[in-house]
């Protein structure tokens, strides 16, 4: 016995030793210091786990493969071989683009014309990844790879393990694929061995058709430069590049890329000079802590692993592609000369209008007028507003017109950095134009949908009651602009559209429902099954009807809650809705992270626990929010279930974390529940601070010693500083 007890003495006092070691080295680390890039990087989160800055052009990092749905950022965690290290990137996405400019690097002169494989494996405890750097020791190439990266230059250094030459492929044709490929239609390249210089401009299409002109500069002359015999389909080369080492058996390459020319491409370098590959490192470290430490928590060290990763996540992307002197490709292949010297893309607005924009008003405002800006210029030259851009070209993925919420959500927030009058105008003419050079399943005409107040399935080759819902979030978004800005017939016409939800609403199922011209239900109808376009096509978008349903909430909680019956029959509904059995798992559906019907893997659902604080049962909401944060969020690599979509789903825990979400992301409030942390500070404009505390005696929340009357903060409120307390317990 007492062998036994002097046993767990020893047990309990190593446990107490851990716990305060890890609370010791919570408190002295910075927030930078958390951040774990690998993590979403196994399984379906997409992660990105190389080198970029926040908001950066490119993005070095390595490719395990070039096609399929796991590798749509080129990585995996579980995978063991990498093809090389390409220099774009996008990060959580479910379809794959970009991968522009691989290089792969090898000690010895092995490689020769004939050579097919280039792949090595590698070390996986010599992988290295923080903010703006990444490292790898290939082992059958015997080579430590180490990658960063400033705005629009990425640098690669490989130190060879033996010898004193060594090779680099550079393969041109490589990208990450949508579909099998190959992508390159037309390549143009040029060489000057004797600067250790490589340039050119790819024309390419995959997810979109774009061009994308590079320049390769190595810090030695190219000895000798062989060009690889093309496989079936390729148009543009692969090259092997050899080099003399020296002493120090190093070799560096700085990689820019230009949406627009070469000489765009070569003046991106140029401005970014000469900077050792240890000060770009730190200078990109530099960068990430001046917008992680804007925010602080007081937690241990695993919930500032998760947090502070997923904080970094939201700011990866959108990525600014604009060249040095603010010009840039536009999305239909005109040079755009940018009014701010920035363009945003990467632009994931289906996913990122729920929560990423939002959060960004709150801890990026600098970024706000920029992006704004940005989908007014693409609206110039397309003729209507952005769903889903890569590389400056739109990708018609998804639906709706989730540009507009973004920008109603930054003209309600006062931001003024952008022509108010031209930004109505772009979202009533997006709203209302014919689009005849739409592909098929997108919004070509508006007349069905105006006349009848949805879109119905008779007409739509699919996705009819989402399309109907996601176009009320738009609609709401021209009525609060309109209001702001004083046109009120624009306001009411748009306010009758945007109720349209209440047609769709099935009351016998409690769900919303499509229905044909005609007005007649769907039928058979199931309101458990889910339908995606890709793989089950039917009226809902990688969701089921009871996923949709609360969809209107997006703009209108107040009125979805009237529709149901009012506070406590919304409570019902919620509580049948996180009860109901599913009908499995299926990540191409959007059905991960299930609690009953609730997906968390997908955004139709993220704002549907918090609708329980417009119930009559507010407590249930931040109890659901804590279990979804415990169960589907971890500081491992599988610690983000379903795509980050480009920092969505990062996004929602952090809002969790701080206790309140943009369930309405457009109107200017946050929808408040409980922290995830006892406290929590932002360091916002002006030098102004808000102390989130969990700390209150009484069941009241307040700001500055107010009582918040109803379930809504505003965020003006918010950027005024002060303290806003919770109660200590649900």
């Amino acid at each position: 016995m007492i062998h036994r007890a002097s046993a767990w003495s020893l047990s309990m006092l190593l446990l107490l030793l851990h716990a305060l070691g890890s609370t010791v080295q919570a408190r002295t680390l910075k927030p930078v210091d958390f951040v774990d890039p690998f993590i979403g990087t196994d399984g379906t989160g997409h992660v990105f786990p190389g080198a970029v800055v926040p908001f950066g052009m490119v993005a070095p990092g390595p490719d395990m493969a070039d096609r399929g749905w796991s590798y749509s950022s080129g990585y995996q965690y579980q995978a063991r071989s990498i093809m090389g290290f390409s220099n774009t990137h996008i990060s959580g996405a479910g379809i794959g683009e970009l991968g522009d400019v691989l290089l792969q690097p090898r000690a010895g002169t092995s490689w020769t014309s004939s050579s097919t494989q280039f792949r090595s494996g590698f070390d996986k405890a010599s992988e290295q990844a923080s903010p703006g750097y990444y490292a790898v020791t290939l082992t059958d190439h015997q080579v430590r790879v180490e990658l960063t990266a400033g705005p629009r230059v990425a640098i690669q250094r490989y130190r060879f393990l033996k010898g004193t030459r060594a090779q680099v492929l550079l393969d041109l044709q490589h990208g990450i694929l949508f579909g099998e490929g190959p992508r390159v239609e037309r390549s143009e390249v040029a060489q000057a061995a004797d600067r250790g210089e490589i340039s050119g401009t790819i024309w390419s299409k995959n997810w979109v058709t774009r061009q994308a002109s590079f320049v390769v500069q190595f810090d030695r002359p190219i000895r000798r430069i062989t060009t690889l015999p093309p496989r079936p389909g390729d148009k543009a080369p692969r090259l092997l590049l050899e080099f003399g080492l020296g002493a120090s058996r190093t070799l560096e390459a700085r990689i820019a890329l230009s949406t627009i020319d070469v000489a765009g491409a070569k003046a991106n370098l140029a401005a970014f000079g000469t900077p050792r590959f240890e000060a770009v490192h730190q200078a990109a470290r530099r960068a990430w802590s001046e917008l992680l430490d804007r925010v602080e928590i007081s937690a241990g060290a695993r919930q500032k692993r998760i947090f502070y990763s997923a904080l970094y996540r939201t700011l990866i992307h959108p990525s600014d592609i604009a060249d040095v002197d603010g010009r840039v490709r536009g999305p239909r292949g005109q040079i755009i000369a940018t009014k701010t010297g920035h363009y945003y893309s990467t632009l994931s607005l289906w996913d990122t209008f729920r929560g990423v924009h939002p959060l960004l008003t709150l801890v990026a405002p600098e970024r706000v007028d920029g992006m704004v800006q940005t989908l007014l210029e693409h609206h110039d030259q397309q003729g209507y507003l952005p769903l889903w851009t890569a590389w400056g070209q739109e990708t018609w993925t998804m639906i709706g017109n989730p540009a507009l919420p973004v920008i109603a959500d930054a003209m309600v927030k006062g931001f003024k950095g952008f022509d108010h009058q031209q930004a109505l105008r772009a979202m009533v003419e997006t709203s209302t134009r014919p689009r005849p050079d739409a592909p098929a399943w997108a919004q070509r005409d508006w007349t069905a949908y105006e006349r009848l107040g949805y879109v119905p399935f008779d007409l739509a080759p699919g996705e009819a009651v989402s399309k109907s819902l996601e176009y009320g979030i738009g609609d709401d978004a021209v009525v609060r602009v309109a209001r702001l800005l004083g046109q009120e017939d624009i306001a009411a016409r748009f306010a009758k559209r945007s109720q349209g939800y209440r047609l769709l609403f099935d009351p016998v199922t409690r769900t919303m429902r499509a229905k044909d011209q005609a007005g007649a239900w769907r039928t058979p109808f199931d309101p458990l099954v889910p339908t995606s376009p890709m793989n089950n096509p039917g009226d809902y978008t990688e969701a089921n009807a009871w996923q949709y349903t609360a969809t209107p909430a997006l703009h209108d909680a107040d009125g979805f809650a009237a529709l149901l019956g009012g506070p406590t029959e919304l409570g019902d509904w919620l509580d049948v809705f996180f009860s109901l059995p599913s009908l499995g798992d299926n990540k191409h559906l959007g059905q991960e992270a299930m609690i009953g019907q609730y997906a968390h893997g997908n955004e139709p659902s993220h704002h549907i626990a918090w609708l329980y604080a417009y119930s009559d049962r507010p407590r249930k909401g931040p109890a659901m929010v804590a279990r979804i944060a415990r169960e589907f969020y971890s500081d491992q690599p599988n610690g983000i279930i379903g795509n980050d979509d480009c920092g969505q789903m990062s996004a929602w825990y952090v809002f969790a974390t701080l206790g309140f979400y943009p369930v309405e992301p457009a109107s200017g409030r946050f929808t408040l529940g409980r922290p995830l942390v006892a406290s929590a500070r932002l360091h916002l404009p002006h030098r102004r601070t808000l102390q989130i505390t969990r700390r209150g005696s009484d069941e009241a929340i307040r700001l500055n010693g107010s009582h918040v009357v109803g379930p809504e903060v505003a965020y003006l409120d918010l950027m005024d500083g002060g303290a806003l307390d919770f109660p200590a317990e649900d």
